[in-house]
């Protein structure tokens, strides 16, 4: 976790904002997925978010939906998701990596011996989207066990009490939605955002990164100054999708994530 948080420390003074990279593990294969994390970070990705792929994602939009049936068909699991970080950190990647996955799979590992796998791994942190903050007691606390972060959710909906209860929670960056629904790009951030990221703000101390939606450098730089950090999933994995072979694919998160975190600045 101190590399997450110091990561938000360091982009903070120097007046960036966090890039937290969505990648789906086992997308297109588990042979590719290393390599699509180190063009990201090598891009300029400040933070890693990888996805556990599940049969039943309700908090994911299409398209990351059917990258997680994809790699689900290749035989993606939650332990070929950690080996997945070992590789990356045996390859030489530095930057925080939270693995962002659902209750069922995770509480089928067994909770202890996945915050000790993950730990070990080298995995900085948790993203969990459908566990709430008042049912997260037994997660949080392996999450200090192992020294790993823990982030809950905030929406547009929230009361002022369920935002500062899950800032107070999270460990390493509370997640907030840029709006309700699901994942996905969409052409325009809510109009009413600004007001609501002061709500969030006002609510605790904790870093925040915004997610659901943001799929453009115009987005980045819009949320400059209003947020900690950005997260950025279904853009990059249809950039992924639309190209031809891994030599492209990679050029693509190149490309993509290299224009984001210019607009970070």
């Amino acid at each position: 976790m101190k590399r997450l948080e110091q990561t938000f420390t360091d982009n903070r003074v120097k007046e960036e904002t966090t890039l937290v990279a969505y990648i789906t593990s086992g997308y297109p294969s588990l042979g590719e997925t290393v390599g699509l994390i180190r063009a990201a970070v090598d891009a300029g990705a400040d933070v890693i978010e990888l996805g556990v792929p599940f049969s039943d994602p309700l908090g994911d939009g299409p398209v990351i939906q059917a990258t997680g049936q994809a790699a689900l068909d290749t035989g993606t699991t939650t332990a070929a998701t950690i080996d997945v970080v070992a590789e990356a950190r045996a390859a030489g990647v530095e930057a925080p990596i939270v693995l962002m996955g659902y209750c069922n799979p995770f509480l089928r590992y067994g909770l202890t011996q996945l915050y000790d796998d993950a730990r070990t791994a080298g995995a900085d942190g948790f993203v969990v989207p459908d566990l709430p903050v008042g049912e997260g007691g037994p997660w949080l606390e392996r999450a200090r066990a192992a020294d790993l972060g823990q982030s809950f959710f905030a929406a547009p909906g929230s009361s002022p009490e369920r935002i500062a209860a899950a800032s107070a929670a999270s460990r390493g960056f509370l997640y907030v939605l840029a709006a309700n629904g699901v994942t996905g790009v969409r052409d325009e951030l809510d109009p009413g955002i600004d007001a609501y990221l002061e709500r969030v703000r006002s609510a605790g101390d904790t870093p925040m990164a915004v997610g659901f939606g943001i799929s453009r450098p115009e987005h980045v730089k819009a949320l400059h100054g209003r947020t900690d950090g950005v997260i950025v999933g279904s853009a990059l994995l249809r950039a992924v999708g639309e190209a031809r072979d891994a030599a492209g694919r990679r050029r693509a998160v190149t490309e993509l994530v290299s224009s984001l975190k210019a607009a970070t600045r």
